[in-house]
């Protein structure tokens, strides 16, 4: 649940698609925040017990100039004195200007009030609030700054901003910004301005002729993106790549009074981004094909060693060799399972039920009638916890299979064998347990040498720095392992 839809779960006076208008504007609102060098507070009708006032319910800081506010008020209430600019906001629907700037805070800040409107009526009121301080002449770019951003507060006003349709910025560190490049088309895609990172981006994709006064046709490579958001009135976003460059375009389009009078268009040149990401894609797929072709690897190792088993005439011998079939087995499961990821980390819970599974196949028979169960979940592991702690399974599961049940009475009850898992912030609890005839009196499994467990000590305490420790359950026997976590 995001925290609109929390601060708004008990608030009458908004529905569902109340809200969703809402969460939209919080996605898309970054821009007015940034055309307008302003901090943006975003407030509904709300009580708080029997008084009756306005609850922020959104925060927006710009990137264009310096915040007024340092703390977040997001979640705090006010009565309706603390806030008349948000009151007639709501009682005039209309963006308003005129109040004086207010120096409680120490600096002149100016409050303008944008309603939000939805469904013909006032769902919200944005607080926009700027330093007049640090006012001076402004330049060109400043000015075109500020006429957008008006242009989108009439618009939010309407009800036609945020964009009902339309491509959205999904990942916000890649969506362009008005700092990354803008440029302003009138209803007939004439560039009316251009700012200097937006010429630079489209002369990487060829464009070397002046940009202003130009039809957007002529400049963009693309120009039926720039037609679909003045044709159609809704934004537009997409790539265009060029001789290696690539630039990404929004196409925002302005409307007033229900006709449009041209489009924003906010450019960034991503070249270097994607460069990256596809190195990092490149990466990524050769790290898979390592696990691919280690799992590979081992798989033939194991297949090897099943041939070999079979021409021995010695029982412990076959026994022996299966067992190591079994370690390199897991140690496969863990590659085959990172080959599959597109990161270094793997969801062990996956892993562990494959360990179960191939143990079960290899060691449980209609006369060791044994159940495994996992509970719980590990989460994500990284490969270097990942490995040696499947190993440490493989071999506590297989050994309290073959030594918990000896002379275990199965009509009377199942075997079982348990695997929980605890995981917290720093530390994995990994407890295998089993119903069998528990340890003698005055043992601990720490104390007993076969190779198995040696193998089991020797990974927890060297390679995962953790530690073991022997249970004292009613009957059978339980391993805890506490594993740190990076």
């Amino acid at each position: 649940m995001s925290v609109l839809t929390d601060l708004l779960a008990h608030n009458p006076n908004l529905a569902g698609p109340a809200v969703a208008h809402l969460q939209r504007l919080l996605s898309e609102w970054q821009i007015l925040a940034d055309l307008s060098f302003a901090d943006l507070l975003l407030f509904v009708q709300d009580s708080d017990g029997s008084e009756e006032g306005y609850r922020c319910v959104g925060q927006m800081r710009p990137y264009t100039a310096q915040t007024i506010y340092v703390d977040d008020l997001v979640g705090d209430f006010f009565h309706r004195h603390e806030r008349p600019m948000v009151g007639r906001g709501f009682a005039e629907a209309r963006v308003i200007r005129d109040a004086d700037p207010d120096w409680s805070t120490g600096v002149p800040v100016r409050e303008e009030a944008i309603p939000v409107g939805y469904g013909g009526r006032v769902i919200a009121v944005i607080s926009r609030e700027a330093n007049v301080a640090t006012a001076r002449s402004p330049s060109q770019l400043e000015l075109t700054y500020l006429s957008a951003a008006s242009a989108l507060a009439a618009m939010c006003a309407a009800g036609d901003f945020p964009y009902a349709a339309g491509d959205r910025p999904e990942d916000s560190e890649v969506s362009p910004r008005v700092g990354d490049g803008i440029i302003r088309i009138d209803e007939v895609g004439t560039v009316t301005y251009a700012s200097p990172n937006a010429i630079s981006a489209y002369r990487r994709l060829g464009h070397l002729e002046a940009v202003h006064g130009q039809n957007i046709a002529d400049v963009d490579p693309r120009p039926q993106d720039a037609d679909a958001a003045l044709d159609e009135g809704y934004a537009v976003m997409g790539e265009i790549e060029h001789d290696g460059s690539v630039v990404l375009r929004r196409f925002m389009p302005l409307v007033e009074e229900g006709t449009l009078t041209g489009a924003l268009v906010l450019v960034r040149d991503i070249t270097e981004l994607r460069r990256h990401q596809r190195a990092l894609r490149v990466k990524d797929a050769t790290i898979r094909e390592i696990h691919h072709r280690v799992k590979n690897n081992l798989q033939t190792v194991a297949s090897l060693l099943r041939l070999q088993g079979r021409r021995l005439a010695s029982e412990e011998g076959r026994n022996a060799l299966a067992e190591s079939v079994r370690r390199i087995s897991s140690i496969a499961l863990v590659h085959e399972i990172l080959s599959r990821e597109a990161r270094q980390s793997a969801p062990f819970s996956e892993i562990a039920t494959r360990i179960v599974d191939m143990l079960s196949e290899g060691l449980v028979s209609v006369d060791t009638p044994v159940d495994f169960q996992v509970e719980g979940n590990p989460g994500e592991l990284g490969a270097e916890i990942a490995t040696p702690l499947a190993l440490v399974l493989t071999e506590l599961v297989q050994n309290s299979v073959e030594h918990a049940f000896t002379d275990h009475d199965f009509d009377v009850e199942r075997g079982m064998v348990t695997i929980t898992f605890d995981r917290h912030a720093s530390t994995l609890r990994i407890v295998v347990a089993d119903n069998g005839k528990g340890l003698p009196e005055g043992v601990a499994l720490e104390s007993l040498s076969n190779l198995g467990l040696q193998i089991v000590r020797t990974l927890v305490t060297s390679e995962l720095g953790g530690t073991m420790t022997t249970m004292s359950p009613d009957h059978g026997t339980a391993v805890e392992l506490m594993i740190p976590l990076p």
